[in-house]
């Protein structure tokens, strides 16, 4: 199977696979028996509408589309499937104050989503890393939770626990049936969009995602004067460019050096 043969691949060069393997999880009862010749526009709208349905957004199903994209041409870089991918949203500047924060984490009703909460904030982890998050990666004695791969890609690595993370944990860990942080009858969880959603509306905040906690942890690291190379360690970004150029302005030392040489 090409997917499965992309992903070793993957895996053999010492990437991560976990992104892959989520977006598989969705895309595989639409494309998990087809040949690439069979892949068409038609099929990639279809599965689109299906997703809309379920509540992903355009950009989580352009992702997904994407993904498969990228091992049909990993596979036969003149691949005859034709791939039509939803245009991505403009991104979005939604973060939460700690109050709000503090809100939606105690509107959580079920456990598993809660931990997900503490977790995303603690971390600053993109939402995939967080959910496939194992115990095996826990280390409860040098209090480090590893999101696995490398620091400096895609928000991963190792990050120390927060007081609050560390108790969440342990709860879990005592109760734990699985392998899984976070799982729910005994079984991973593979989303949490739908009762993320829930506690949002029950927090009675303003529309956010569980992308918005990492937001927001970058934002108080940044408002917090946390210098911007360590912010950008700490969200696994490629370049300290990348993290200026979102979190910069909510620096308290944000242009004040150059304020100063206007002082008359």
């Amino acid at each position: 199977m090409i997917y499965a043969a992309y992903m070793t691949d993957l895996q053999e060069r010492g990437k991560s696979a976990d992104r892959a393997a989520f977006a598989w999880k969705r895309l595989a009862d639409t494309f998990g028996n087809m040949r690439p010749d069979q892949v068409s526009r038609v099929l990639c709208r279809r599965y689109a509408a299906e997703r809309r349905k379920a509540g992903a957004g355009d950009g989580t199903i352009s992702t997904e589309l994407g993904r498969l994209a990228t091992a049909l041409r990993w596979a036969d870089k003149r691949t005859p499937a034709v791939i039509e991918r939803p245009a991505k949203p403009e991104p979005k500047s939604r973060w939460l104050t700690k109050d709000e924060y503090r809100a939606l984490r105690d509107a959580a009703s079920a456990d598993h989503l809660r931990l997900f909460i503490v977790l995303a904030l603690s971390t600053a982890g993109r939402k995939g890393a967080v959910l496939g998050l194992t115990w095996d990666r826990i280390d409860f004695e040098r209090g480090l939770i590893d999101l696995g791969g490398a620091v400096g890609g895609k928000g991963r690595g190792q990050k120390p626990m927060t007081a609050e993370a560390r108790q969440a944990l342990t709860v879990a860990h005592s109760v734990r049936t699985g392998a899984s942080v976070i799982e729910y009858g005994g079984k991973p969880v593979a989303s949490i969009d739908k009762a993320f959603r829930s506690a949002v509306a029950r927090a009675g905040i303003e529309h956010c995602g569980p992308h918005d906690i990492r937001r927001s942890a970058a934002r108080w690291m940044v408002e917090d004067g946390v210098p911007m190379a360590e912010v950008s360690r700490y969200l696994g970004h490629t370049s300290t460019a990348v993290t200026e150029r979102v979190y910069a302005v909510f620096s308290p030392t944000y242009l004040r050096g150059a304020a100063q040489a206007l002082e008359v």
